[in-house]
């Protein structure tokens, strides 16, 4: 008998703010890999960032709202279940028995220093990671150590123009 899983895309990050290019991207992602749902999986702080501009809970409040009648997109804070916040824990933890099968959603600013990402070389073991493309940084992120690494089976690069908009410049407004 085989099961089907459920394919779940993740959306990673500190949300601060939500935009209108993560609501794009995981749209995108929904419609071309036939996703079940995707899940906006808030960090309290981005390991590699100075400590975010808004709290947690009105990040959390201000992704709900934005999503709007997305229904599809889940917001969720999976750090004190999983007391982590490393994209591999919770892969860990969503991977569940190989029920579901994950889609990590990442911007090519993300692909640059994915190898720095803790256990790196061990998340495109279970999931597929999903690189869309944004302004300036496509060269640099086809050039990465991660992109070079992994081969299309692991690792897909979708070209995607629509939203030129990122969280830093609109905490910069």
């Amino acid at each position: 008998m085989n099961l089907k899983k459920n394919k779940i895309g993740v959306l990673g990050g500190t949300f601060d703010p939500a935009h209108k290019g993560h609501i794009a991207i995981s749209k995108d992602a929904m419609k071309r890999f036939k996703l079940k749902n995707i899940t906006w999986a808030i960090t309290k702080k981005n390991p590699f960032k100075k400590k975010s501009k808004n709290n947690l809970l009105d990040r959390i409040k201000y992704c709900k709202k934005i999503i709007g009648r997305n229904n599809f997109i889940k917001v969720k804070f999976y750090e004190k279940i999983i007391r982590s916040n490393r994209t591999y824990n919770l892969i860990n933890y969503l991977y569940k028995g190989k029920k579901n099968e994950i889609y990590l959603l990442i911007g090519a600013d993300n692909l640059i220093n994915f190898h720095k990402w803790y256990r790196s070389n061990e998340i495109p073991k279970k999931c597929k990671i999903i690189v869309f493309d944004r302004q300036g940084y496509k060269k640099k992120s086809l050039n990465s150590i991660t992109f070079k690494k992994l081969n299309k089976k692991h690792l897909s690069f979708i070209k995607f123009d629509k939203v030129n908009i990122s969280s830093s410049q609109l905490r910069k407004i």
